[in-house]
């Protein structure tokens, strides 16, 4: 079937917004070309291999932010766990725990607004350097909003990407956000590639927004350049706004996916949190969809698959895990 989308992917023309929302829109026969063109740009740009990242809850609950699907907001009444900082033993271990399960990239995640300069910053920073020393794992830090001295303490203990969410796109983001801007966060990216890191950025899905705001996500993502792109789906959480939200559906996913592997070609893209809930029995899809890695073991505050159904999932879909 003609694909007159990857023909102007593949000649260097990148696509408009016209364009990107007919992948969205795809359906039946249309939407398995489409697939087929998402295989055939991660394939050009990745092989056959694919990544997996791993992260830590590393401080958890009692953030300042209101963000509506957000199980840690201090503003909403869920269960999640509420704690101080991880010891620096414990940021280690759990470096060295994703490198034994074949993670490339290791987060550690804080919830908050940010990490002032003090003993928690200093505490990550030790843990950053012994990574670097003790795993072959690359590092990388979710912190909240970013200055320009922390990022550069971060980049010389060895933080090899800074992974920062814009969430959603910028004209729907007063819909899930109001306790700050969304310049605020496009700022932090910037500040963490002038630091030298790498930039893991990209949302969650299935907040409310419309096709046309997915799109829009995609190209502000596009124009900043960055270096990978995790994409999320709402798995719906009990005390927050969003709790009796319904889940996308497993094609809606697909077609995410999809979408961003024709406006990013060369870019990583990840799926993460919500796969198990929103993919379901099309979880192996998402590499069909031109998605080159995704995130095993445990989320923030939900439970991921178990390790042995991911590895058969992976050796059942023919693609390669490139370990650390």
């Amino acid at each position: 079937m003609n694909n007159p989308l990857l023909e102007k992917v593949t000649t260097g023309r990148p696509l408009s917004e016209t364009e990107a929302l007919t992948i969205l829109q795809a359906r039946g026969a249309a939407l398995t070309s489409i697939l087929a063109g998402a295989h055939y740009l991660r394939e050009q740009a990745f092989g056959n291999r694919i990544e997996l990242c791993s992260i830590i809850n590393a401080k958890s609950g009692r953030c300042a932010e209101n963000c509506s699907f957000c199980a840690q907001s201090a503003h909403h009444r869920t269960t999640a766990p509420v704690y101080p900082l991880k010891s620096e033993d414990e940021l280690v271990a759990g470096a060295l725990a994703a490198a034994a399960a074949s993670s490339h990239c290791y987060g550690i995640v804080t919830s908050g607004t940010t990490i002032r300069p003090g003993p928690e910053l200093d505490r990550i920073l030790a843990a950053l350097r012994r990574i670097r020393q003790e795993t072959p794992i690359e590092p990388s830090a979710s912190l909240g909003l970013l200055d320009e001295p922390t990022a550069q303490a971060l980049a010389a203990a060895g933080c090899v990407t800074y992974h920062h969410n814009l969430e959603t796109a910028r004209s729907f983001f007063p819909q899930v956000c109001t306790t700050h801007d969304y310049e605020q966060d496009v700022e932090t990216v910037r500040v963490a590639k002038r630091a030298g890191m790498k930039v893991c950025c990209g949302g969650i899905f299935g907040l409310g927004e419309s096709l046309e705001q997915r799109v829009e996500l995609a190209m502000t993502l596009r124009d900043l350049a960055v270096d990978s792109v995790p994409l999320n789906f709402l798995n719906p959480v009990a005390g927050t706004p969003l709790e009796g939200s319904k889940l996308l559906t497993p094609l809606d996913c697909v077609r995410i996916i999809a979408l961003f592997r024709y406006l990013l070609p060369t870019t990583r893209i990840a799926v993460c949190g919500g796969r198990e809930h929103n993919l379901r029995e099309f979880q192996s899809w998402i590499f069909m969809a031109g998605a080159s890695g995704t995130m095993v073991g445990n989320y923030l505050t939900t439970t991921g698959r178990n390790a042995e159904t991911d590895l058969q999932m992976f050796d059942d879909a023919e693609v390669q895990v490139h370990a650390c």
